[in-house]
């Protein structure tokens, strides 16, 4: 068993036999968070990232070419439901970067809200991520990402809200479109197609885009990047 630098800072492959799975070097070592397998190799833990239980790990794993969450970078991140993701973007950001993580079901917030007390580098907001300006005084800006994964049929306008809110350019999001949440009648190019477009028109440089069948069904993920002052 060995463990390599992906090409992404932070983010590392496990080889195990045949098999290679993604992983994060633990920044809360004998912790688990979903129930993911723990591994240690030269006094490091390593957390591997299940491909089926997060749409980021999903879209590295088919070919994202840009990452933008790096060490201590500063993210806000949107639909953190329990925090699985979230927990493995508080390990590659590390102790210098900050996660502000928004969701809007205090059910599935109390799990959020129990990571983040073993990980201070996670900021949990119980607020609703259409309305940005409810939450503002929270967040200490500039933001450097705003990562989208809250399934609603206007995805786009969420994630260019919240970069106007708290971002300026150069800034970069991150979405994970749900085809389904957004219209249930017209084919998977024709949503597709017209998210992007939205976020083109908003003044977002599209730079990834990156279907993730068969790891999640009918999500593409999108990286874009601003380009021009955001109105």
């Amino acid at each position: 068993m060995n463990v390599f630098q992906y090409k992404f800072q932070g983010v590392y492959s496990l080889k195990d036999k045949d098999r290679t799975s993604l992983c994060t070097q633990s920044l809360t070592p004998g912790i688990r968070v979903y129930g993911e397998k723990l591994i240690t190799l030269d006094d490091n833990e390593y957390r591997i990232w299940s491909t089926r239980r997060s749409k980021l790990s999903a879209a590295i794993k088919s070919g994202l070419s840009e990452m933008p969450i790096q060490p201590g970078s500063k993210i806000l991140y949107l639909g953190a439901a329990s925090g699985t993701t979230v927990s493995h973007c508080s390990d590659i950001v590390g102790d210098k970067g900050t996660i502000y993580a928004v969701e809007f079901s205090e059910r599935t917030a109390r799990d959020l809200i129990h990571l983040a007390a073993a990980r201070s580098n996670i900021m949990p907001i119980v607020e609703d991520a259409r309305h940005p300006t409810r939450y503002a005084s929270v967040v200490a800006g500039p933001i450097e990402v705003v990562y989208q994964d809250v399934a609603q049929p206007n995805q786009a306008d969420i994630l260019y809200e919240n970069l106007k809110t708290f971002c300026s350019f150069g800034a970069w999001g991150m979405l994970a479109i749900k085809a389904r949440s957004i219209d249930s009648t017209s084919s998977l190019d024709e949503i597709y197609s017209k998210e992007i477009a939205t976020l083109d028109n908003l003044g977002l440089q599209i730079v990834d885009n990156i279907d993730l069948n068969p790891l999640e069904k009918d999500h593409r993920f999108i990286v874009c990047r601003v380009s021009e002052d955001l109105k």
